[in-house]
């Protein structure tokens, strides 16, 4: 039993698995008491963002609704697949995947949701940055780790476009992590599980407060993955996830989730409110099909939850 408001510690772990039910008890405190404390930490829950969710309007068309351009690898190929299909679910107008020419035929045959450009090299890679259409940029999945992923990131943030960070584009920074921070000029979102955090950030303390330091040292929101996602903003605000269920404990979902964020932030979101918008539908995607998720499974599982999400919202 808590009063008032949950505390961090009933949504981080390990007191949350402590916790069991958790009752939020009414002791007369009143509502004017949040003007004074100011509270920069929420658990997350549609009602923080739903007012600026891009909903499909009726004069809307594929552009209106933003291109996510997303990065493709030459070896690892099921990774951005996955992030492309899920920024179209999740409502993107248009999504093209830059495919290595090596192995653009089998991208080109596997994806029927997305345009597939081939490219060669850091040229080919800024004429397709080139199109100003293409407003979000997903790197990470599959990219490969080295030189030429760096060079493909800067460039990608050298546009001010939003950018959303994953996996590869990350690790490909561990010995350089001032190279990255320094070129994060625009919106950026940054999704790095424990591992992949640790490559780039060396704070100490519990989950909250380290993913608020990494958020202000980069410029960037972070999104701190695991059962207890911690999305952090550089002004200091931060949301807790909860929601998210043992079943996303699989490979791929992560690059799921780039693309979930990819596409509201093509479709205008802003950058913190789309971070956890999601997150959330990621959590409530893989609550929706249950067990034997797989990660491919969940732009299929978004559609009904997007639908119930809608139905609550007020006209």
């Amino acid at each position: 039993m808590t009063f008032f408001r949950k505390k961090p510690g009933h949504l981080l772990y390990p007191g949350r698995a402590l916790c069991g039910a958790i009752l939020v008890a009414d002791i007369g405190t009143p509502l004017s008491v949040l003007d004074g404390v100011a509270p920069d930490c929420w658990e997350n829950d549609p009602g923080l963002w739903q007012a600026s969710y891009p909903w499909p309007q009726s004069q809307s068309y594929k552009y209106t609704r933003g291109e996510v351009l997303v990065l493709g690898g030459a070896t690892i190929t099921g990774a951005s697949r996955m992030t492309t299909l899920a920024a179209s679910r999740a409502g993107a107008g248009m999504v093209t995947l830059a495919a290595p020419a090596e192995v653009w035929s089998l991208y080109a045959g596997a994806l029927t949701n997305a345009i597939v450009r081939w490219f060669d090299g850091a040229a080919g890679w800024l004429d397709l940055l080139a199109d100003e259409r293409r407003n979000a940029v997903a790197i990470g999945p599959g990219a490969g780790i080295g030189e030429m992923t760096r060079g493909y990131v800067l460039a990608a943030l050298a546009t001010k476009r939003a950018i959303v960070l994953d996996a590869d584009a990350l690790t490909s920074f561990a010995e350089a992590p001032e190279d990255l921070f320094g070129a994060i000029v625009g919106p950026c979102v940054m999704t790095p599980h424990a591992g992949e955090f640790m490559r780039l950030f060396h704070f100490d303390g519990d989950k909250l407060e380290r993913t608020r330091a990494a958020a202000l040292k980069s410029g960037a929101v972070v999104v701190f993955k695991g059962p207890d996602t911690v999305i952090a903003s550089p002004d200091g605000r931060a949301i807790i996830n909860a929601n998210a269920p043992p079943q996303l404990a699989t490979g791929g979902s992560g690059d799921v989730l780039t693309g979930f964020i990819a596409a509201l932030l093509a479709q205008g979101m802003p950058t913190f409110e789309a971070a956890a918008a999601g997150v959330w539908l990621h959590g409530a995607a893989a609550a929706e099909f249950g067990l034997g998720l797989i990660a491919q499974d969940l732009p299929d599982a978004l559609p009904k939850v997007l639908q119930k999400l809608k139905a609550q919202t007020a006209p």
